[in-house]
């Protein structure tokens, strides 16, 4: 038998580590009565980790473990088949301590990591959330501006825009600004319009009756203020608002005319 090979092999370490199986267990003991140099090894790696443990523990009865240890294995401290000097290497075990202090050390060190880049998306999400809201509300400021130096200005016209039809309790005013060609149409009194449909705003010539579409409008449900300011370079005599299929017609769904408003011709 190759004694240095068996030692080498690890299952020594095994056997006092209480990994091996009954069997195992049996052939180890055996072996260590048979060859002194296998029991020294043994008496060295429970020596080692007495030492270790010893190393973080208060209690200091070390001797006495390593005595029940000897007795255990029917051993007295004059056997002169024992070699007196140990000769297993102390350093293996401090290094098998390093590691096992050193992964966790990486694990601590990877999970504040992956926390701190989680803390720092969260507070640019944060900060992006924050801009957006701002932005919105300079927006939202801009367009209260706006239209109260609308509703201050006599070059203005109003033009009011009743319900109609099945649509009797809608409403929405059209504010007119003929001196830059654009109106603001404060559409607060119309509902959300169903999924696949929006509203569309006309300027009407009434003799003859012609429509000109002046737009759809698609930010309808997103925008809050419900005004919108929409070109109209058109000699209009009358504003209507009709709901149609997503995109537009070209000429008004009268059926589904919601609001129709007269310019007043003084």
């Amino acid at each position: 038998m190759d004694i240095q090979a068996y030692i080498e092999s690890g299952i020594l370490e095994l056997y006092v580590a209480g990994a091996l199986s009954e069997k195992e267990n049996k052939e180890v003991y055996n072996l260590m009565l048979q060859y002194p140099e296998i029991l020294q090894e043994v008496l060295d790696i429970e020596s080692a980790v007495i030492k270790l443990t010893a190393s973080v523990s208060p209690v200091k009865n070390n001797d006495k473990i390593l005595q029940a240890i000897k007795a255990h294995l029917g051993l007295n401290g004059t056997d002169s088949k024992v070699i007196s000097m140990p000769r297993y290497n102390w350093v293996t075990y401090t290094g098998w301590a390093a590691s096992v202090i050193l992964a966790i050390g990486l694990f601590w060190t990877v999970t504040q990591n992956k926390q701190l880049q989680s803390d720092i998306q969260i507070s640019k999400t944060q900060q992006e959330l924050l801009e957006t809201q701002i932005a919105n509300a300079n927006s939202s400021l801009e367009e209260a501006n706006t239209l109260i130096s609308v509703l201050r200005d006599n070059n203005i016209t109003k033009i009011p825009l009743a319900g109609q039809g099945n649509f009797a309790s809608t409403y929405a005013n059209v504010y007119w600004d003929k001196s830059n060609d654009r109106i603001y149409l404060d559409a607060q009194g119309l509902p959300e319009p169903p999924e696949g449909k929006v509203y569309q705003v006309w300027s009407l010539t009434l003799s003859p009756l012609t429509p000109t579409s002046l737009g759809t409008i698609d930010d309808f449900i997103t925008d809050d203020n419900k005004i919108f300011e929409i070109e109209n370079a058109n000699a209009s005599e009358a504003f209507g608002i009709t709901l149609e299929p997503a995109g537009g017609s070209e000429t008004p769904t009268m059926e589904f005319l919601y609001t129709l408003g007269v310019v007043n011709a003084s």
